[in-house]
């Protein structure tokens, strides 16, 4: 029997969130369903089929960390539709394609879009798992920086308006005598607002601040009028 490993793959529980990521196949063709997910089974990951977008969104299967595995074309909405929808809501869930045909500008489309890859059926067993390898790390990786922004705007919410533009200003680069000046008030001020918002943000160096900062959404920088 053939041996398949899946580089890179987690040996441990995942680190973020307590529930292990799982590879979303859909395609239309039963056939091709079992065998991927025998495939993936194979490798010690979790596997669910479906054989249309629809009955993968009404499944609640999307709100698992993981990856998805998309047929480009099939009946009712399409792999690049359900690609689109999600990034049109926000969802950053990586996607493989698999294709029987090897249309190229769907592929450069795909791409573009932020497809993990586009494969070719048949598809090389290994070619796909080391595929599912990458878009798990992705994975993996954009909810540890969600994990993060989350805290960062946690934080954020406890100082007072006040601190959070004092902070703001500290983030663009301004110095303290250029804040105090813009705000009408002493430099001294200016210094105990960013001390006081620094420390609930729980960061100990302006290169910190501006690390954090970066995380955040623009709409939650934004501090509130003066």
């Amino acid at each position: 029997m053939q041996q398949h490993s899946l580089r890179h793959a987690p040996s441990s529980p995942d680190p973020v969130g307590a529930e292990q990521p799982i590879v979303v196949v859909v395609d239309d063709d039963l056939t091709v369903r079992e065998g991927l997910s025998e495939l993936i089974l194979s490798v010690g990951l979790n596997v669910v089929a479906f054989a249309s977008t629809q009955d993968l969104l009404a499944s609640g299967a999307m709100d698992r960390p993981g990856c998805l595995i998309l047929d480009v074309r099939m009946p009712g909405a399409s792999g690049l539709d359900l690609q689109h929808r999600l990034a049109a809501t926000g969802d950053a869930k990586p996607i493989i394609f698999l294709s029987g045909h090897g249309d190229i500008p769907m592929t450069v489309q795909a791409m573009k879009a932020g497809a993990v890859d586009f494969l070719t059926k048949p598809v090389r067993d290994q070619a796909l798992l080391d595929a599912i390898a990458t878009a798990l790390d992705r994975d993996r990786s954009q909810r540890a920086t969600a994990e993060v922004a989350r805290h960062n705007a946690d934080r954020l919410k406890l100082l007072t308006p006040r601190e959070h533009q004092v902070l703001a200003e500290v983030a663009r680069g301004r110095l303290n005598k250029q804040i105090a000046y813009d705000f009408g008030i002493s430099e001294v001020t200016v210094k105990l607002h960013r001390s006081k918002a620094m420390r609930k943000m729980q960061l100990a160096t302006v290169g910190a601040l501006i690390r954090a900062w970066e995380t955040l959404p623009a709409h939650v920088r934004l501090p509130p009028s003066r």
